[in-house]
Parts: C-alpha cells; sequence; structure tokens
C-alpha cells in the first residue's frame, strides 16, 4: 500500500470529529469495527466479482475500497458480503452492510418506500436482451412467444413485463433468485433469451460455454442508472459516499491520477488544491481528513481509471464510455462543484 505522507507536507493526521450532525452511527461504527462493509454482488465481472482467492474486484467494488481510503487511508479495510437481489436491501436496511454497491438501479419506488438513499450513479446503463445467433432473431422486437431467463425481483422483471405488454407480444418469464442461476438456465436452453443490463448481459456472457455462440440484441428497453446506496437518516454518512464517488469523477476531469497525485499536489490550479486538500476544508466537512480525496486517487484512481480497468474497451467485457464518459466529453458524469 502507498503512503501519502511523501505528499502533503504538514498535512493534518488526526482524525476530526464532525459536528453539527445529530446522527453520525455509521461512520463512528466503521471506525469502531476498522472497516467498511460493503454489500456487493455474487460474482458480476466488472462490477464486483472474486478471484479464485475471493479478492474482490470491479467498478463496483472501487467505489468501497475508495471509501476505506478516505477514511482508513487503506483499500483494503474492506470486507464484502455478496448478496442476491432479494437478499440486497434487507441487508443494507438491517445493518448488516454499510454501503450497498451492486449494481442496483436508482428509482423512485425503492428512494421512498424502502429507507434507503441512492448517493449517485457510478455506472449509466439500460436493459437489453441476449438470444443464441442460431435462433435467427436480430431484434427484440421478433421474440414474441419466446420464454425469458432473468432475475426474480428485480426492475429488470418489470421492464420486461411492461416491455412484452407494450408490445402486445406473448412471452414466458423463466425466473431465479441467483444471477449465476439465471446464466446457468440461460446456457442449458432453459429459455429463448436472457435480458439483465446491458453491462451485464456483455459481463455473464463471458461465463457461457460458447460466448461467440451469443449475441445481445440492438433495442435498450429501459434507463438504468446504477449506483451505491446507503440507509436513509445518516446524512453525515451519506455525504462521505457522494462525495467519495464525486471525488472520482471530478480527477478524472482535472486530470489528476494514480499516477500524478504526488506532483499535482503543488499545483497551482485552485480546483486541484481543494480537491487534494492543499486548499479549504472540503475533507473537514465530511468529518474526515483534508487528505480524503487524495487518499482516494492515490490508492484507487480516479473515475476513468477504474472504468478503463475493470469495464473499459481493453478489459473481457469491452464496453465504451458511452452515457458513462465525462459530461464534458458528452457524457452524463458530472461531479458537484467541489468548493
Amino acid at each position: 500500500m502507498k503512503s501519502l505522507k511523501y505528499l502533503v507536507a504538514g498535512a493534518a493526521t488526526a482524525i476530526l470529529a464532525f459536528t453539527g450532525v445529530a446522527s453520525a452511527a455509521t461512520l463512528d461504527d466503521v471506525r469502531a469495527k476498522g472497516h467498511v462493509q460493503c454489500g456487493v454482488s455474487q460474482g458480476l465481472p466488472g462490477f464486483s466479482n472474486p478471484d479464485e482467492n475471493n479478492n474482490w474486484s470491479g467498478i463496483d467494488v472501487d467505489l468501497c475500497r475508495a471509501v476505506a481510503a478516505a477514511i482508513f487511508d487503506d483499500p483494503n479495510a474492506v470486507r464484502f458480503t455478496p448478496l442476491s437481489a432479494k437478499e440486497r436491501f434487507t441487508a443494507l436496511q438491517s445493518g448488516e452492510v454499510d454501503i450497498l454497491s451492486r449494481n442496483t438501479t436508482w428509482t423512485q419506488s425503492r428512494d421512498t418506500q424502502l429507507g434507503l438513499d441512492f448517493v449517485g450513479v457510478n455506472y449509466y446503463d439500460g436493459q437489453g436482451f441476449m438470444v443464441r445467433k442460431d435462433l435467427g432473431v436480430t431484434s427484440a422486437f421478433e421474440l414474441d412467444g419466446a420464454s425469458v431467463c432473468t432475475n426474480l425481483g428485480t426492475t429488470t422483471e418489470l421492464n420486461m413485463a411492461d416491455f412484452f405488454r407494450a408490445n402486445n407480444m406473448a412471452y414466458t418469464p423463466v425466473l431465479f433468485e441467483k444471477a449465476d442461476e439465471v446464466v446457468a438456465a440461460y446456457d442449458a436452453g432453459r429459455c429463448d433469451a436472457y435480458t439483465t443490463d446491458r453491462s451485464g448481459l456483455a459481463a455473464q456472457r463471458i461465463k457461457l460455454s460458447n460466448p461467440d455462440d451469443h449475441v445481445v440484441l440492438p433495442e435498450i428497453i429501459s434507463k438504468e442508472p446504477l449506483g451505491p446506496v446507503v440507509r436513509h437518516g445518516d446524512n453525515q454518512w451519506g455525504d462521505i459516499v457522494r462525495w467519495t464517488l464525486y471525488a472520482m469523477i471530478e480527477a478524472e476531469e482535472l486530470g489528476v491520477t494514480s499516477d500524478n497525485v504526488g506532483a499535482m499536489m503543488s499545483s497551482d490550479n485552485p480546483n486541484i488544491k481543494r480537491l487534494l486538500g492543499s486548499e479549504g476544508a472540503l475533507g473537514e466537512n465530511l468529518g474526515l481528513t483534508n487528505d480524503w480525496a487524495a487518499r482516494i486517487i492515490l490508492h484507487v484512481g480516479n473515475y476513468g481509471e477504474s472504468y478503463e480497468a475493470n469495464v473499459g474497451p481493453a478489459t473481457t467485457l469491452g464496453l465504451e464510455r458511452g452515457a458513462n464518459a465525462l459530461w464534458s466529453s458528452g457524457g452524463l458524469m458530472y461531479a458537484m462543484p467541489m468548493r
């Protein structure tokens, strides 16, 4: 693990107590136990996936590691709890996990009825369909009468129902609780098509017996803004997770990377000085040290680095930035002003 000591001459080392907020339980609890408990998927390459040694990686995993880096200066101060779609919200509500970072779609109902807060979007996605090439289907509008595999209790299931109903097409849902069960069923030919977020299709396609025998159809049938979730009512904790994500996006926009963050500490750019804590008190405002964002960038990288390492064109998923490009490059990624 790298050290920030050489980066910030005279940087405060004590973690400052946050005042003025009635509830700071999650941060206190996290500090007391020495790690962030992060709820993730049960294995989705590119987003949250364990290797053979149970080392987790992915763009959702990076968000949790970034929060740990901000608090502990240690991206490994995270423990991961694999959760099914059915289990994920209960695990967060009950306090089993501190953050849910599990390719979860931000919807109005979830945000208002479950006692949870979505704090940002770390991947803009949309739902699609995958079929076997030998089926001869080239469009989702040719799936009338098809059987379709997907996850039970997800927005995916609801979007699928809306799509077929809106287009007066019949279908048979084939539903499973766990993502791997869906993939296995589709691979075994128990359904004609498989539907989930298009990033998920790209990730799960890798697991099929013969990935080249399958094709993702061109239609996108929904908006799927995916992002981290926290419990409602702990505003300080929500702020920490939200601004951790923004810090990663802002760093990419400012050209601050894990490789040059040390040199950037001496930048005269006031935006960079505030981001890295050599000017202002953005870290103190969160109840953290002022080098919180520098810790994130050093240990985890900026948003673009995380994207390229986990899901970008050079990875097995091969996903172009598209809507996930910075706003200045035609995408939707936009950090609120850090000042």
